[in-house]
């Protein structure tokens, strides 16, 4: 009767190739995952200082100039200030209202070659 033997020299290493094979995967999807999550918070950031230069312009005694110098306030506590590029103001009009409106453009730094590398987000709010 012979025996057979159990090979456990055959699977010696194995741990290490798998891990070579599978860690630049896991780690390219962890840096997409971060890229998203600081384009996202940019954005939300971009958002939240141009409704807050929207609402000062809008307000009887602000404008144009008072909703821009509000909005870079907003801006300098919460993005770096390279990456913001253009603020404009302007009152216009939709469905028949006064509007003010800002619009905020900024660089997004790239963690790869995915995702967007400058956006630009509206701010609206009714004259008062």
């Amino acid at each position: 009767m012979t025996r057979q033997r159990s090979r456990p020299d055959a699977e010696r290493g194995s741990a290490a190739v798998e891990f070579a094979l599978v860690a630049p995967l896991v780690l390219v999807i962890a840096l997409a995952v971060v890229q998203l999550a600081f384009a996202l918070h940019v954005r939300a950031t971009l958002v939240a200082a141009a409704a807050e230069g929207a609402r000062v312009a809008a307000r009887a005694d602000g404008g144009a100039a008072a909703g821009i110098r509000r909005t870079r306030e907003v801006l300098a506590d919460n993005v770096a200030a390279g990456a913001v590029g253009d603020i404009t103001a302007a009152m216009t009009s939709s469905e028949g209202l006064a509007v003010a409106e800002v619009r905020v453009t900024a660089h997004v730094p790239l963690l790869g070659l995915l995702g967007p590398t400058a956006m630009t987000v509206a701010g609206h709010s009714v004259l008062e």
